[in-house]
């Protein structure tokens, strides 16, 4: 595959399918209890939770024109709360920079996005490693090696859980758990929409890391993709250990886009 814009545009569009469906999930647990919204300006996404204040959970993706700046300010305004509007290379021009810069706001950080096709891989050698799908009654294992791997406190263990539970029955959503002689040590996560695989989250016990977990779970992921999908999507931060990671299974970068903040 060579990249160009289209590419691009389905390299982003992955991302989007898998935000919605997650946060839709979550939003249709009884009571909505993340207080979960979900709303379009145009050509962009806006995302919202009232519980989970971080980018992750509030923030906009896809094409920003002019016209809507003031509406997505005003949706998040009216919720106080703080948000990420997150920029593709070619989905933005200047006039709409200008008007964010005047807005308060400024490019706060990179994010980048890698894509390969999917292959018949093959995980390492090692007697040790087991990489299986996680059974439906071991998400508090994956709360657990969620939290711990990622540096959360334990004390949101079961939001954690439960916010993933609701996705496991749901078309598209495949969990991964991988253990060392017997252990667990670490998951992942792959959604897939429109024969596009997306590798949304991938951690290991620190105690458990260099083992070749995250290789092992990226080439299991990209095998399962092999027969259903035309294209494998992932996100990291520049130049981290997922990135080489990634790199090492043979993964190329689409773009890195820009993540811009208010002061």
């Amino acid at each position: 595959m060579i990249l160009n814009l289209e590419l691009a545009d389905i390299l982003e569009k992955s991302e989007i399918n898998y935000m919605v469906d997650r946060m839709t999930a979550i939003k249709e647990r009884e009571g909505n209890p993340e207080g979960i919204e979900i709303k379009r300006f145009g050509e962009s996404t806006a995302f919202y939770s009232k519980t989970m204040p971080w980018g992750l959970f509030n923030n906009v993706k896809g094409k920003i024109s002019e016209d809507v700046i003031e509406d997505i300010l005003d949706f998040y305004n009216e919720r106080e709360m703080n948000f990420e509007i997150q920029v593709i290379p070619g989905n933005i021009n200047q006039e709409v920079m200008k008007k964010l810069h005047n807005k308060g706001f400024y490019q706060s950080g990179f994010h980048t996005t890698l894509f390969c096709e999917p292959g018949n891989q093959d995980s390492f050698d090692n007697d040790k490693l087991e990489i299986r799908e996680l059974h439906e009654d071991e998400f508090d294992i994956y709360a657990e090696i969620h939290c711990l791997g990622t540096g959360l406190s334990l004390d949101g263990k079961e939001h954690v859980a439960a916010n993933n539970r609701v996705l496991f029955s749901r078309p598209g959503w495949r969990y991964y758990l991988g253990l060392d002689q017997g252990c667990p040590a670490a998951v992942a996560v792959m959604y897939v929409e429109d024969s596009v695989a997306s590798l949304t989250f991938a951690t290991t016990l620190p105690e458990y890391r260099n083992k070749g977990f995250q290789t092992n779970l990226l080439l299991r992921r990209i095998h399962d993709a092999y027969k259903n999908c035309n294209l494998v999507v992932s996100q990291c931060s520049y130049g981290s250990q997922s990135h080489r990671n990634m790199e090492r299974v043979g993964m190329r970068i689409g773009y890195t886009r820009a993540t811009w903040t208010r002061n």
